[in-house]
């Protein structure tokens, strides 16, 4: 059967793309993407290997007439973020991502498309295995669980790779060179609760928030998206306010790095008062919606008949709950001082999830300054614990400090220059790349990272501009091909 993408230039890339979306990987679920990996390395006669954290390594001699050249280092992370719409039935571990053209795009349906990173697994593929693009000594560096720990960078070692010089392929913007990268982590609060009987005259609700945009919490934050888990805590508060509304259940976000696109409760509200309150849920839809109309105009919130729930949280836990929620920091804290439109610290409230006894409130901070992000985690958490939650701080990963005169920065610009008649934006971007960890290996290494133009990522709304990708291939031969020789 031929392949959707086939019809698409550069046609070795999009076929490689196709055949990563047919392999499920989500992140921490990468095992049949490496299998495929070390199939296709081993069809191609390419140099590969598994390290035991499960990053994939291949080499490639350099070209003829460029033995002489400074080793490049292709870097991409293998795994992909798994969000879908509420309607749509998708097992990320199972199911395959469906790719399809619309326009000038390639979408998904109904599910995160996956090009953040596979165009740049793709594309660093895709140079492997070519016999017709000149290069230096090469090697493929493939990542694992990038998008929810990192881990893959973190157990890189040190005699992993014999390169000086390495080219990230996760950036989202043709046309931009990435110097730089913001450093996060994440505070998460845990609350414990016991159900309790509600007692008669109420009617049980379902409210939802939906119809958010999401996207990702470090490169989208500054958009000023709604975030549904504090759409939700809001209206829950006026509701316990009016009416006595009793919480019975509250779910909302799913990752770190995404901001939350829906969240959902269940409620009692004494039937007496239940068209009231139905009239105050209605208002206060159109009330963010006149809030969010520019930025997130599909947003609805609504209340539905539900079944009546087991029980409800007492009413000090739910006090705590949704003032917690209301009050915890969301969206941009600090602009950056030294670089214009550069996002420098944040915060996002990523999920929360009620189960078995425990409430679990999920944040996460980003901050290109160390001091600064450390600060964000503890603000995010004098909140959690004024609540009663205890707090529990993950994974922390370094930035990636700027480098103006960068040699590889300097071969990009002028390359870029030569093949398109301007000059590339040069910038540092408020998300976690895999790049400040990397230097913590191999600080020898001169880096940058681009790529072609990705919208909405970590969002079913994802999608790649296909002609953006055409530009990228030509960008990243030709870097390739003026690769610069050992001194």
């Amino acid at each position: 059967m031929a392949k959707l993408l086939s019809q698409l230039k550069p046609q070795p890339l999009w076929d490689i793309f196709e055949d990563i979306c047919s392999v499920p990987h989500p992140s921490k679920h990468e095992e049949k993407l490496i299998a495929w990996l070390l199939e296709f390395a081993k069809k191609h006669g390419i140099e590969c290997r598994r390290e035991k954290c499960g990053n994939v390594i291949m080499r490639k001699p350099a070209t003829r007439g460029m033995e002489r050249c400074r080793g490049i280092i292709l870097q991409s992370h293998l795994d992909m973020v798994p969000q879908k719409n509420n309607d749509t039935k998708h097992d990320f571990a199972k199911d395959p991502i469906k790719p399809r053209i619309d326009g000038n795009f390639v979408k998904a349906t109904g599910t995160t498309l996956g090009a953040d990173n596979g165009i740049g697994v793709a594309a660093s593929l895709a140079v492997m295995a070519a016999k017709d693009i000149a290069h230096g000594p090469l090697e493929c560096l493939l990542t694992v669980d990038e998008e929810s720990g990192m881990t893959g960078a973190v157990n890189l070692q040190p005699e992993s790779l014999s390169g000086s010089i390495l080219i990230n392929l996760d950036m989202e913007h043709h046309g931009e060179l990435c110097i730089g990268c913001a450093g996060g982590m994440h505070a998460d609060g845990r609350i414990r609760y016991e159900l309790k009987s509600a007692g008669r005259g109420f009617k049980a609700y379902t409210v939802s928030v939906k119809g958010l945009k999401g996207g990702h919490s470090g490169v989208d934050i500054h958009l000023g998206r709604g975030n549904a888990i504090k759409i939700l805590s809001r209206v829950l508060r006026i509701a316990s306010a009016k009416f006595g509304l009793k919480l019975a259940h509250i779910s909302g976000g799913n990752l770190y790095n995404a901001i939350p696109r829906e969240a959902f409760a269940t409620v009692l509200v004494p039937e007496t008062k239940s068209n009231a309150f139905e009239k105050t849920v209605r208002e206060f839809s159109a009330t963010v919606l006149n809030e969010l109309k520019t930025v997130d105009p599909g947003v609805t919130v609504t209340a539905g008949s539900a079944s009546r729930p087991k029980g409800v949280l007492s009413p000090a836990v739910q006090k705590r709950l949704l003032r917690l929620l209301h009050a915890c920091h969301q969206g941009v804290y600090r602009m950056c001082a030294d670089i214009p439109n550069l996002v420098e610290t944040s915060s996002n409230l990523a999920a929360v999830i009620m189960e078995r006894g425990l409430i679990t409130i999920r944040t996460s901070q980003r901050s290109s300054v160390e001091s600064q992000k450390e600060d964000m985690a503890a603000t995010v958490a004098s909140v959690l614990e004024l609540a009663g939650a205890k707090v529990e701080f993950g994974s922390s990963y370094p930035g990636w400090k700027p480098d103006m005169e960068s040699g590889i920065l300097k071969i990009a610009r002028t390359t870029y220059r030569q093949l398109f008649g301007s000059d590339p934006g040069v910038s540092a971007v408020h998300a976690g790349l895999e790049c400040g960890l990397f230097k913590k290996v191999y600080p020898h290494w001169d880096m940058v990272s681009f790529g072609p133009t990705i919208q909405w990522p970590h969002s079913p709304d994802e999608l790649v501009d296909i002609e953006s990708v055409v530009l990228f291939w030509r960008f990243l031969k030709e870097i390739l091909r003026n690769a610069p020789a050992v001194k």
